[in-house]
């Protein structure tokens, strides 16, 4: 189970990325149609007017999505024959196949406006969703018992508003995309909005973001949080951090196509990392410690042997 809800996370980043490459190199358009590439053709054709190419960059991301389907379909198999029945896997496993069926009938949307800026976003950002539910999907399949928060109500509260921040992030950075230049197709309008504009508060939401990470940070130090949350706080960082430069050398380089791809990538990466991280603030429920076979709790030993020892005096 843990290891087709890791595939599944690799699937859903996948699908990501090579979404972009699909965009930058203005092949959003290489299969004008949908389900099928061309007119009465599942695959790629010669056509007088569209590249191979384009065809073929389009047709291979069509083709990740059948990985993604067929990892998410084993990922619901795999979750309904785990025993016992925990009803959190299952329904985690469950958004997988369902998350596949609305990101193709958005995709087929998508492809019916001509890419219309207003329907690429919510593809990526659907995305975004299921590589979270996928870290999710993964941190439950690691152990089969009840679990607890390792951590106070105020850091799980402080964790939760940093995800809102940057879940704010991410659609700001929709609208830059939707607003620059990699529209998929060169004859597809953008977002009328200032780029420049766009691209401060991006850049602002980025820097509120940063500084809830940091904040979080001191707590998980003043706190003692447990070592897996505070390994998984550091990827999170490292994450963050590298995402930030980039783009900013993407932003002053003209937003080359080879940077965008990398950007989004780096957006589903800080996007797990946050993931990981909301998981690590819940831990299985500690058996109580026993001695050897049944006797007494080891809390207790001291005052069972006392008593022992009065009965034989």
């Amino acid at each position: 189970m843990r290891r087709l809800a890791i595939a599944a996370v690799v699937a859903q980043i996948a699908i990501a990325v090579t979404g972009s490459v699909v965009r930058v190199t203005g092949s959003g358009l290489g299969c004008p149609t949908w389900p099928q590439c061309q007119g009465g053709s599942l695959v790629p054709v010669p056509h007088p007017e569209i590249a191979a190419l384009h065809q073929w960059v389009e047709f291979g991301n069509r083709l990740i999505a059948v990985v993604v389907v067929l990892v998410s379909a084993a990922c619901l198999l795999a979750a309904l024959g785990t025993r016992p029945r925990r009803r959190r896997l299952i329904w985690l496993a469950a958004a997988m196949p369902l998350g596949v069926v609305a990101q193709a009938v958005i995709g087929g949307i998508t492809v019916l406006v001509g890419l219309a800026w207003w329907s690429v976003m919510p593809h990526f950002l659907a995305s975004i969703v299921l590589v979270w539910l996928a870290v999710e999907l993964a941190g439950e399949s690691r152990g089969g018992g009840p679990t607890t928060p390792v951590v106070s109500r105020p850091v799980r509260a402080l964790v939760a508003v940093s995800t809102v921040v940057l879940g704010a992030l991410l659609v700001a950075g929709t609208l830059v995309t939707a607003a620059g230049p990699h529209a998929g197709d060169a004859a597809t309008p953008r977002l009328d909005l200032s780029v420049a504009g766009l691209a401060q508060l991006h850049a602002d939401l980025l820097f509120g973001y940063l500084g809830l990470v940091i904040g979080l940070g001191f707590t998980l130090w003043a706190t003692g949080a447990p070592a897996p949350l505070r390994r998984r706080y550091g990827w999170l960082v490292a994450a963050v951090l590298a995402q930030g430069a980039l783009g900013g050398i993407q932003y002053a380089l003209g937003v080359p196509e080879a940077l965008v791809s990398l950007h989004v990538l780096g957006a589903a990466l800080v996007t797990a990392a946050a993931a990981a991280v909301w998981t690590a603030t819940r831990g299985p429920v500690a058996a109580p410690a026993t001695v050897a076979g049944d006797g007494p709790a080891a809390a207790d030993r001291p005052l069972a042997e006392a008593s022992a020892s009065t009965e034989t005096s």
